[in-house]
C-alpha cells in the first residue's frame, strides 16, 4: 500500500514542469503584439509638407505681370525711354518712361516727358505722337543749316505787327529748328539798332530759348555755350541799314523788306 500511494505522487510532480513551458511561451506569443510600432506609418504624414511647400511655389507666378510692365518701358513709335525729344509746344524734353494707365476702363500707353527747365512733366499717348508733332532731335547737319540761317539778312514782311507776331508764334511752335532760327534772325537787334518792343522781345527770347536748348543737347554743350554760338552767328549777319538798292528791289518783289527803323514800324503797327 505504501508503494501505490507513492507513484501517483510522482506523476503529479512530473505534470508540474510541463505547465511551466506553456507559461513561458505565452509571453513569447505576446511579443508580436508589440508590433504596434506599425502605427509609425503616420510618419508618412511629413510627406504632406512638400505639398504645402508647393503652394508658395505658385506665388512667384504673381511676378509675371511685372515682367510685362518692364516690356512696356522699352520703346514705342520709334522713341525710347531716357531719350531727348522735341515737343513742338514746349521744346526739348526727356522721356522718363513709357507707362500704361487705365483711363475710363481703357488701357493707354503714355510717354512720360520731363521738361527740366520748365519744371513740368507731360504725359502723351503713344498713339498721338504723330498728331502732336513730337520728333527726335535734329541731325547735326540740320543744326548747321539753322546756324547758317542766322547769318542771313533779316526778312520782315510789310504787314501789321499783330499778323507778323502770329506768324512768328506759329514758327516757334512748329518744332522746325530752321523756322525757329528764322524768327531769331528776324527779331534780333544789335546794340547799334533800336531796342525791341516788349512783344518783340518776348517772341525773340522764346525762339532763342527753343533754339539754344536743342543745339545744346545735340552738341552736348551747355545752353550758355549754345547762346554764345548763336549770337556769334547773328553778329555775322549784314546790318539792316546796309542793304543795296538792288537787294531792296528784290525784297519788295517778294513782298519782304528790312525793318530799317527798328521799333518805329512795330510801334506804329501796335498802335494801329
Amino acid at each position: 500500500m505504501p508503494n501505490k500511494t507513492a507513484k501517483p505522487a510522482a506523476k503529479a510532480t512530473v505534470a508540474k514542469p510541463a505547465a511551466k513551458p506553456v507559461a513561458a511561451k505565452a509571453p513569447a506569443a505576446k511579443a508580436p503584439a508589440a508590433k504596434p510600432a506599425a502605427p509609425k506609418a503616420p510618419v508618412a504624414a511629413p510627406a504632406k509638407a512638400p505639398v504645402a511647400a508647393a503652394k508658395p511655389a505658385v506665388k512667384p507666378a504673381a511676378a509675371a505681370p511685372k515682367v510685362e510692365e518692364k516690356k512696356v518701358v522699352t520703346q514705342r513709335q520709334g522713341f525710347k525711354a531716357n531719350e531727348f525729344v522735341v515737343y513742338p509746344a514746349h521744346g526739348v524734353g526727356q522721356i522718363l518712361a513709357i507707362e500704361e494707365q487705365e483711363i475710363a476702363g481703357a488701357k493707354l500707353e503714355l510717354f512720360v516727358i520731363n521738361f527740366i527747365k520748365d519744371k513740368m512733366t507731360l504725359r502723351v499717348p503713344t498713339a498721338k505722337v504723330a498728331n502732336v508733332g513730337m520728333r527726335k532731335l535734329s541731325e547735326p547737319a540740320l543744326v548747321k543749316k539753322a546756324l547758317e540761317t542766322l547769318k542771313g539778312r533779316a526778312r520782315v514782311k510789310r504787314t501789321m505787327w499783330s499778323r507778323r507776331a502770329q506768324e512768328y508764334e506759329a514758327k516757334i511752335n512748329s518744332g522746325d529748328i530752321v523756322a525757329i532760327a528764322e524768327v531769331v534772325r528776324d527779331l534780333f537787334r544789335s546794340e547799334s539798332q533800336p531796342e525791341q518792343s516788349y512783344s518783340e522781345r518776348q517772341l525773340y527770347e522764346a525762339a532763342l530759348d527753343r533754339l539754344s536748348r536743342e543745339i545744346a543737347v545735340v552738341q552736348h554743350s551747355t545752353e550758355t555755350e549754345a547762346v554764345k554760338e548763336i549770337e556769334a552767328q547773328l553778329a555775322k549777319s549784314p546790318r539792316r541799314g546796309a542793304k543795296s538798292e538792288t537787294a531792296e528791289g528784290e525784297a519788295d518783289a517778294e513782298g519782304d523788306t528790312d525793318d530799317t527803323d527798328g521799333d518805329d514800324t512795330t510801334v506804329a503797327d501796335e498802335a494801329a
